[in-house]
């Protein structure tokens, strides 16, 4: 799998690009991720959000209408993507435009993102609608704010459970083999292994 990945804004948010045969596919669009693509001459051919919290959607409405390429998140998400103002409350610290999904997500099934296949993992507890992309094939998982290296994702925010956001790693993550590595949304990557033997939270 060719892999890029950008880190931006003022969250320090991953964003994560993987080539396909039919164009690049882009997971999450925080601050800065449009320059990055434009400097490089990349045909963005379809992005994915994990989830609608405003560091992962920062550049989306910008990014789809200068590539003119389909969105894609969970519909439980919907109502923070669409109205994005929703988020000041909790640390949104500019007006962002929204985004309305293409095709949303549910969790459970496996599509084809622009030539390449993954499994669609709804993991809600850290946001309503977050999901995690998995390939494998490749064994790789973009997993969003779900799970970190040595951290899992935080779940105070509105729509948060410390419960449901535990309870989906176990049953979703932890089931896959230790091999798959994990792009997360902050911070490195890291593995499904090392989380298993080493995570406080798990």
């Amino acid at each position: 799998m060719k892999l890029l990945e950008y880190t931006g804004g003022l969250a320090e948010t991953n964003a994560y690009l993987v080539e396909t045969a039919e164009g690049w596919l882009l997971v999450d669009a925080p601050e800065g991720v449009l320059d990055f693509v434009r400097e490089r001459k990349i045909r963005v051919a379809a992005l994915v959000l994990t989830h609608g919290h405003w560091d992962h959607i920062w550049d989306a409405a910008d990014l789809v209408a200068w590539a003119q390429c389909p969105v894609y998140y969970h519909q439980d998400d919907e109502l923070l993507i669409t109205r994005p103002e929703l988020m000041r409350d909790f640390g949104l610290p500019v007006d962002l435009k929204p985004v309305q999904a293409t095709q949303f997500l549910k969790g459970g099934e496996e599509v084809d993102l622009v030539g390449k296949r993954f499994r669609i993992l709804h993991v809600p507890g850290h946001c309503p609608g977050s999901i995690c992309l998995y390939q494998q094939e490749e064994k790789t998982i973009f997993g969003g704010d779900v799970l970190f290296a040595g951290g899992v994702g935080r779940w105070d925010l509105p729509g948060g459970s410390r419960e449901l956001l535990i309870e989906g790693i176990h049953n979703k993550l932890m089931v896959l083999p230790d091999e798959v590595i994990v792009y997360p949304g902050h911070g490195p990557a890291t593995s499904i292994g090392q989380e298993r033997r080493e995570n406080p939270y798990l």
